[in-house]
């Protein structure tokens, strides 16, 4: 049999470990500051084991009050999806999805058609998500560029963050080696200033400085390059569908790996639902997608 010790005291433990005071516990779960420390003192009396220092004004969590929080926090919000589940009607069947701007519009969305139709009893959902996000308590599942390190979350790889430059067609005209590149205005990403740097150091240029305007964001700096305002540093897969349809130009053959990957990011509970299950199995097929093809083109070549 399970041995459930007094479930009000572990809740009250959990959001004060997790928010950091008895007081934004207690707001969180209609109750007073001073009933929350009590519940947290008899459940450590109970288990015979200190879970939190008191100090002055603040709350430290001991070893094993941290081991203890980073264990229940999971199974709270299991229990709160699985809760969600079996209370939504049969017929709603919603895939909440946190993903940043540029991601969304030069990826995710222009191949949702395609899920709906393998899925088209799933209701997407996408939201604000980005490397600077925290994974919200209502996604299913999130996109994010990084090292792969998310603690409570399996990372799953999509692609590879490979760094080109890109232009109008028009433009590329002009550009038939790295060191052509001084006189082009550059287009800049602001939270990527390393992006043209580390390119044209690889391209044997780098005494070139990239001065040209600042863009927030990535979706951002490749209109501008669509439009002709400069060239613009891409980053696959935003690039992938531009360069397909001609909208932009990769005018030299290097790309270099920006040292980040995309990856699918999930509560490990995530595998049990369906429809997170039919996500994940339709976008790790189609993110091998472009790169099989471009495989299949170099050796076509």
């Amino acid at each position: 049999m399970r041995r459930l010790l007094f479930l009000n005291g572990i809740k009250a433990f959990e959001a004060a470990a997790r928010t950091g005071s008895f007081a934004a516990a207690g707001s969180e779960l209609n109750v007073s500051a001073a009933a929350v420390s009590r519940m947290v003192h008899l459940l450590e009396e109970r288990l015979g084991v200190a879970l939190f220092e008191r100090k002055a004004n603040r709350l430290v969590t001991t070893s094993a009050g941290r081991a203890y929080q980073s264990g229940l926090t999971p199974i709270f919000d299991a229990l709160a999806s699985l809760t969600a589940q079996v209370t939504a009607p049969a017929s709603v069947r919603v895939l909440t999805i946190g993903v940043g701007p540029t991601f969304a519009m030069k990826w995710l969305i222009p191949r949702l058609a395609d899920f709906r139709k393998e899925e088209p009893d799933i209701d997407v959902r996408i939201t604000t998500g980005g490397a600077a996000v925290p994974f919200g308590e209502d996604w299913s599942c999130g996109i994010k560029l990084g090292g792969g390190e998310w603690p409570g979350l399996i990372a799953e790889p999509l692609f590879a963050a490979d760094l080109l430059p890109v232009c109008a067609p028009r433009l590329a005209n002009q550009l038939k080696r790295p060191s052509d590149l001084k006189g082009p205005t550059l287009l800049r990403v602001a939270h990527s200033p390393d992006d043209w740097p580390l390119w044209l150091e690889a391209a044997g240029a780098a005494r070139i400085t990239a001065r040209g305007p600042e863009f927030e964001f990535y979706g951002q700096a490749l209109q501008a390059a669509i439009d002709g305002l400069g060239i613009a540093m891409g980053i696959r897969p935003y690039i992938d569908d531009d360069v397909a349809a001609g909208r932009l130009i990769a005018p030299f053959a290097l790309s270099v790996p920006k040292g980040m990957r995309w990856y699918l990011v999930y509560r490990g509970f995530s595998t049990a639902q369906r429809d997170f299950t039919a996500f994940r199995r339709w976008i790790i097929r189609a993110a091998a997608e472009p790169a099989l093809r471009r495989k299949s083109q170099r050796h076509a070549g």
